[in-house]
């Protein structure tokens, strides 16, 4: 019998072959729900009404498994370094020092040491701030020995030399520092800012952008100048050598490496860095109040009669509601509250103390 199909119409034969094709796959779904759920309400409408031609069964797809994301932690810069050390301090009644690790920094790089009197010279003192980059070695190198140095070639010093013996003797301590690190295959650098005090001479050295400052009634003034790549003198020195500057992440750098162009080790910008301090030689007066020693992590932020007139009240006429090692912690958390991410090293020594002491000797 032939069979006519009209647009868009079905013949009854091919109707009633898909009629029995959709019972046989109604059938099959809702025996395999049966036996796998037996109380599910879809497979049992679906059993009862399963004449219905237009009838469609969906299989009920399963949850995705649960995938544990671990909560979002804080970012916390103010945790422990690893290396166990976040702050250093020294107290005394003549001076005190404070050391504080930066808030990006994996570990503090600075250190500082200070030795009063040997036993040929009671009246011999000596004082550092090391402030360290490329890791701590190089600062806890220098603070263990460049004061023995320095110390050592000084007390070999004598009146009747000529002028700049006291430069002359802190260079050779400084470079001789400087070999012996260099020696040991240590990595890393570091800036220094030292201050000798042999009888009433004041004998204040720096190499790098540490800087010492003296207090003198009330005002304070800059007794070493910051040793930076740009500086047209330094400049000039390095590029007669042979080397260059170029101008990285906002810094004048050396090489394009270090932001300073003296100090101790870093012996992939040698001999562009140098190890020479230089040094300036005053003599300590009644009016000569105190020094601060201290790392650019301070200076960046602070001025230097900023930081002079938080320091004088501890130093001069204290009435002891703020401590020596008080000033130096205020000092420090000045400049953090203004920025810093830098490690603040500062040192206060009562310059008072040490002049009575010679002329009352």
């Amino acid at each position: 019998m032939a069979c006519t199909v009209a647009a868009g119409g079905t013949s009854k034969a091919s109707f009633n072959s898909i009629m029995a094709q959709d019972l046989f796959m109604a059938e099959a779904i809702c025996s395999s729900a049966s036996s796998s759920s037996s109380s599910s309400p879809s497979s049992l409408n679906f059993c009862k009404n399963r004449g219905a031609s237009t009838a469609r069964v969906c299989p009920k797809r399963k949850r995705p498994l649960r995938i544990a994301i671990p909560a979002l932690q804080p970012l916390d810069l103010e945790q422990e370094s690893d290396a166990g050390v976040d702050a250093i301090e020294l107290e005394c009644q003549r001076f005190s020092a404070f050391c504080k690790r930066g808030r990006t920094r994996k570990e503090m790089e600075d250190r500082c040491k200070a030795s009063i009197g040997v036993p040929r010279n009671p009246h011999l003192a000596f004082f550092g701030v090391y402030d360290g980059h490329g890791g701590a070695a190089a600062a806890e190198f220098a603070a263990e020995n460049l004061g023995k140095h320095v110390m050592a070639e000084v007390g070999k010093t004598t009146e009747e030399e000529e002028r700049g013996r006291f430069e002359n003797a802190v260079a050779t301590g400084y470079l001789r520092t400087d070999d012996e690190f260099l020696k040991s295959q240590g990595e890393g650098g570091t800036c220094c800012v030292t201050a000798v005090i042999s009888d009433d001479d004041l004998i204040v050295s720096n190499a790098g952008d540490c800087r010492a400052v003296i207090c003198r009634n009330g005002e304070a003034q800059a007794l070493t100048s910051d040793h930076r790549p740009a500086r047209p003198d330094e400049r000039a020195r390095i590029e007669s050598l042979g080397g260059f500057l170029s101008y990285c992440g906002g810094t004048m750098r050396l090489q394009g490496s270090v932001a300073v162009s003296r100090g101790i080790g870093d012996r992939h910008v040698k001999p562009w860095l140098t190890a020479e301090p230089e040094t300036t030689v005053v003599k300590l007066r009644p009016d000569s109040e105190f020094l601060i020693l201290a790392s650019d992590g301070l200076w960046d932020n602070v001025s230097n009669q900023e930081a002079v007139d938080m320091a004088r009240p501890s130093c001069v006429d204290s009435d002891g509601k703020v401590s020596l090692l008080g000033a130096c912690k205020n000092l420090a958390d000045l400049a953090v509250s203004r920025g810093s991410n830098d490690d603040v090293s500062v040192m206060i020594i009562k310059l008072r103390d040490f002049y009575c002491k010679v002329n009352n000797a």
